[in-house]
């Protein structure tokens, strides 16, 4: 079983995180989930992820004060292995876990993924709980050293035949559960606040045994690693194992974030490939924060919007939606649903970036298939500009021709081999260029 085979396209999906942090319910997935696959799974949208703390007592209760409760209760079983709160997902009661809501989504033609934290439930291992399949309990496969910064719910898990046995034991449960996704968190840079040091990839043996545990139970689920930024020098390391990892850290609807994804994107660009995806994070797009601190729409104009999505297609991220999907605005879907803009997310596409400095970046990606060449052209200063495109430095000789820009269906044209765009500040064009 190959894991490139999961995942051979960028997975496109809806991540329950940005709008509702910690709270989601199994109601509010299954709303989610409807509006998925009514308007958005027709152009490849498919994974439904729940995302952090669905195993927790009376999560998000205390958001004035904590995101994650100090140590609060957690739903688990007597192997250790976390169950979701029957309060939030009432059809997971009696020990059902998440099958049937797995069936929901899969019935609906799309797929379902979950998040975890790497390691152990500390509350495991404080009662010495039992491991499936081994004598030795969780408070000796445990590392009590190895702690995420920013949660408190699990221990790292040694490099040991116990720990092996505690992931294996979790990925049978999950693919028990029909789960076709995991995102794993506090494992793809294990020191997120400092990008370099010992600490940074601490988590390097629990990625192995995630994958090994993925392979052995021969089900396709999508291995995807968080947070970022991930290190470029252990890019051999993520794509031999993973099929996704954050090259940033949490994205939101700020330029700040997106005007530095160039940078990381141009470090990233020659590690993109089938099944092997850098991630550039979810989009914030729509509706968001609800389960944060009362909900906004999205902070990002109009034209900063498109540069995001562009950037994400040309470059070749997975694209998660972070929306309210419930509350899906016209504008938004437009944004989702342009099929010449997704189709620059074949894994075939050759696609590099052409230049970056302070004010611009440009990038091209060429379909092998037909030669035909698209150029993105972004304004990163904050006034409109005009930019000159060489069209040689796009691979296109031709003295003059004609450009269809992808989002609106304009047409431009070009003489002497240059061609001159002008754009919005924070904005772009997306060019399928005809010689």
């Amino acid at each position: 079983m190959n894991k490139n085979d999961f995942a051979r396209t960028p997975p496109m999906g809806w991540n329950s995180y940005d709008y509702y942090s910690t709270t989601v319910t199994e109601e509010q997935v299954k709303a989610n989930a409807a509006v998925l696959a009514e308007k958005l799974k027709p152009f490849g949208w498919e994974y439904v992820v729940i995302d952090i703390q669905w195993y927790a007592h009376k999560a998000g209760s205390m958001r004035d004060t904590f995101q994650y409760i100090p140590f609060g209760g957690v739903e688990m079983d007597v192997f250790s292995r976390l169950l979701p709160d029957p309060e939030r997902f009432p059809s997971s009661a009696g020990g059902k876990g998440f099958r049937p809501l797995a069936d929901y989504i899969h019935g609906l033609g799309l797929k379902f993924g979950i998040h975890i934290m790497r390691g152990i439930p500390r509350a495991a291992a404080h009662r010495h709980g039992a491991i499936l399949g081994t004598g030795v309990t969780a408070d000796l496969a445990a590392d009590p050293s190895s702690i995420c910064r920013w949660n408190p719910d699990m221990y790292g898990l040694r490099d040991c035949q116990a720990g092996q046995a505690y992931y294996d034991s979790i990925i049978e449960l999950y693919a028990s559960w029909g789960v076709d996704f995991i995102k794993c968190d506090d494992i793809c840079n294990t020191n997120n606040w400092n990008e370099t040091g010992a600490g940074a990839y601490a988590g390097r043996h629990e990625i192995e045994m995630l994958a090994r545990a993925i392979e052995r139970q021969g089900r396709p689920i999508v291995l995807s690693l968080s947070p970022g930024p991930a290190l470029i020098e252990q890019a051999w390391h993520y794509q031999t194992h993973a099929n996704m990892w954050r090259i940033t850290d949490d994205f939101w609807d700020e330029w700040r974030h997106l005007e530095a994804m160039f940078a990381r994107c141009e470090l990233w660009q020659d590690h993109v490939k089938a099944g092997c995806w850098p991630d550039c994070d979810m989009l914030p797009l729509g509706r968001l924060g609800g389960g944060f601190q009362g909900e906004w729409a999205c902070r990002f104009t109009a034209e900063e919007q498109r540069t995001m999505m562009t950037l994400w297609c040309i470059f070749g991220s997975p694209l998660m939606l972070g929306a309210e999907l419930t509350k899906l605005d016209e504008w938004t879907l437009s944004l989702l649903t342009n099929r010449e803009v997704l189709a620059l997310l074949d894994p075939e596409r050759k696609r590099r970036q052409v230049c970056r400095d302070g004010e611009q970046a440009v990038w091209v990606s060429v379909d092998p298939a037909d030669g035909s060449v698209c150029a993105a052209v972004f304004n990163l200063s904050g006034e409109e500009r005009e930019v000159a495109v060489e069209l040689e430095k796009l691979g296109v000789h031709a003295e003059s021709g004609s450009a269809r820009e992808l989002w609106t269906g304009e047409e431009a044209r070009w003489e002497n081999g240059v061609l001159q765009v002008r754009t919005a500040p924070h904005g772009c064009k997306l060019l399928r260029i005809a010689g």
